[in-house]
């Protein structure tokens, strides 16, 4: 199977486990021990990964990868995400629910109708997704992807609506708050992805 042309993120590989190349694996799909049902996973440089075995073990799984025969194997790994292509996700997805690979390269509004850039990517850096924006001169900046920060996404008129005072993209006169740090937001607040794979969780 080749390379995914449209890759979604579905787990990102952790620490070895053990001395059989079994991994530490942190999964982005509904049912964790799924995490092979959607076919080969393939790394950011085409390398591919056939899950062998899989079992749970508190916030993560254990994965023992068919490619993978060792220890030192699997040290070489830690870090490495995994991905499939956009087609091998289902489409039956419930209301408010998408695909992040389907949000990048939107154009990012205002509630005005005002460009402010377009997505770039998402991020999760343990507190719930970020959207990353790109403002294009003005470099780019990070909302959290919630219902306050991002309350429309038109998927056919290709753009998403942001709230720029809910994103933190407003100077508000309190030198704590940072614009576009996500600190005050509740991660919790709008789920945003589909609950099987690639997006929020």
């Amino acid at each position: 199977m080749p390379r995914p042309v449209n890759p979604v993120q579905m787990a990102v590989i952790g620490a070895p486990h053990g001395i059989r190349g079994e991994l530490r694996v942190k999964t982005y799909t509904g049912d964790p021990l799924a995490l092979g049902d959607y076919g080969p996973l393939f790394a950011e440089d085409g390398r591919q990964f056939d899950v062998a075995d899989i079992r749970p073990a508190k916030n993560v799984v254990v994965v023992r990868f068919r490619q993978v025969a060792d220890r030192d194997a699997a040290e070489a790994l830690s870090g490495t995400a995994l991905f499939v292509d956009r087609s091998q996700l289902p489409d039956d997805l419930e209301e408010e629910e998408f695909y992040h690979a389907d949000l990048i390269g939107l154009a990012v509004r205002d509630g005005d109708g005002a460009m402010l850039g377009r997505v770039a990517a998402f991020h999760d850096f343990g507190g719930g997704d970020i959207m990353e924006i790109d403002r294009g001169a003005g470099g780019t900046v990070l909302i959290p992807f919630t219902r306050a920060a991002v309350p429309e996404i038109d998927l056919e008129g290709g753009s998403v609506t942001v709230d720029p005072e809910a994103a933190g993209l407003v100077e508000t006169g309190d030198e704590d708050d940072m614009p576009g740090d996500g600190r005050d937001f509740d991660p919790k607040s709008r789920p945003r992805g589909p609950s099987d794979a690639g997006g929020n969780r």
